[in-house]
């Protein structure tokens, strides 16, 4: 069993709802972001807290204890409390979890030039929680990262990661 990281963009928090977990947030009325016609991508292992908050670190070109923001948890929304998650009707039974990117990210993203591309590629390669196939693959995942990023910025929209365990 593994966990899985779906990033996409929405122009507010409510379709991102809507997209990613279903009608109002009603999971057992999901439908999948393929279906609901969601620019987005699968990014399989890539977490947006750790991984992600890394690579967005490498293209500002500050160290990833630097990162002064992060991802922001949307659903399950507070009040749902994490610590009960043996109610049946808890939202934390599901195993899906939304959280919204910074828009800075997006911006750093969707701005990293063409030519710092392989330098940013490869310290990505070279991070421990996450083992790609090869530098190719590591720099082909920061250009779909940055295209996501471009086409959310034209959009005016935010991006956010479901992860789905």
């Amino acid at each position: 069993m593994g966990v899985l990281y779906d990033y996409f963009h929405a122009t507010d928090r409510t379709t991102a709802v809507n997209q990613a977990i279903g009608p109002d947030g009603d999971w057992l009325r999901g439908t999948s972001l393929e279906e609901m016609g969601t620019d987005w991508i699968d990014a399989k292992g890539l977490d947006p807290n750790v991984v992600l908050a890394q690579l967005v670190a490498y293209a500002e070109g500050v160290s990833f204890t630097d990162q002064q923001d992060a991802p922001e948890l949307i659903w399950p929304e507070p009040p749902y409390p994490q610590s009960e998650p043996t109610d049946p009707d808890s939202p934390w039974n599901t195993g899906l979890i939304l959280e919204q990117l910074p828009d800075r990210w997006r911006d750093i993203l969707a701005t990293l030039p063409d030519d710092a591309v392989p330098m940013v590629a490869a310290q990505w390669y070279e991070i421990k929680e996450v083992n790609f196939a090869d530098y190719l693959h590591a720099k082909d995942a920061v250009a779909t990262f940055m295209a996501l990023a471009c086409r959310a910025r034209m959009a005016c929209a935010h991006l956010y990661c479901r992860c789905s365990l």
